[in-house]
């Protein structure tokens, strides 16, 4: 008689802790929307430092997450694969020095917010919103870009190159995943001092274009065009 076979736990040990990454990317982005679309019907009162804050953090997360899930489910598939491995960090470590870059780069966006705009929520000169409109375009054809874009478009390289054992090293690599992610976006996020920083539809362009760059198939065209396009949009703002 033959025997049956036995069932397949690892792979469903996998399956279930891709599942619970994914659904915890899937809430904290859920409700950073939430919060963001709540902050939106506020009108254009300027809040404390503190909710500043908050709010670019919560907006960064929903933008951000999605296009980094890829990796973060990545981590957690090596991380099953590594299971024997006592040094193997939870997925939530990589995922928290992710956010913390990106809490990093919220506090510059504060304070660059404070300097630009005042107690606005967009600059109110049209040669400073045509210099963030070419500057943009300019960096999406720059080579530090470029390189940036393709450590975020490769997770698994990404991970080998980077791979460092304990949870400190979990933390690091999370950190400089977030790194490269700023790298690769830092100016398209200034474009919302130009369309309006609780400006939904702006959030969600720029949301939309980050994961196309670096999820879809030559994506990185996508980004080139969309630097000639914010070129010319400068210009024509600049001379119009």
């Amino acid at each position: 008689m033959s025997s049956a076979p036995a069932p397949d736990l690892p792979g469903r040990l996998l399956r279930r802790e891709q599942l619970v990454v994914g659904a915890s990317i899937a809430l904290l982005v859920g409700l950073s929307w939430t919060f963001l679309i709540r902050g939106a019907g506020m009108g254009p009162m300027q809040p404390p430092v503190i909710a500043l804050l908050a709010m670019w953090w919560l907006m960064m997360t929903a933008m951000m997450l999605p296009s980094a899930a890829p990796a973060i489910l990545l981590y957690a598939r090596v991380r099953h694969m590594r299971n024997g491995d006592s040094g193997i960090a939870p997925s939530w470590v990589f995922l928290a020095g992710y956010l913390a870059l990106w809490l990093l780069f919220s506090v510059a966006a504060v304070t660059a917010q404070r300097l630009l705009t005042g107690s606005s929520m967009a600059l109110d000169s049209k040669s400073a919103e045509a210099a963030v409109l070419i500057a943009a375009g300019v960096y999406q054809l720059s080579p530090l870009k470029g390189a940036c874009l393709r450590q975020c478009r490769a997770p698994a390289q990404f991970m080998t190159r980077q791979w460092r054992p304990g949870w400190k090293g979990t933390f690091r690599l999370g950190l400089l995943h977030g790194v490269y992610c700023v790298g690769c976006c830092w100016l398209l996020m200034a474009l919302l001092f130009v369309g309006g920083i609780m400006n939904l539809l702006c959030v969600v362009a720029i949301a939309v274009l980050v994961a196309i760059e670096k999820l879809a198939p030559r994506g990185e065209w996508v980004g080139h065009a969309t630097g000639l396009a914010l070129i010319f949009w400068g210009a024509l703002r600049l001379l119009g």
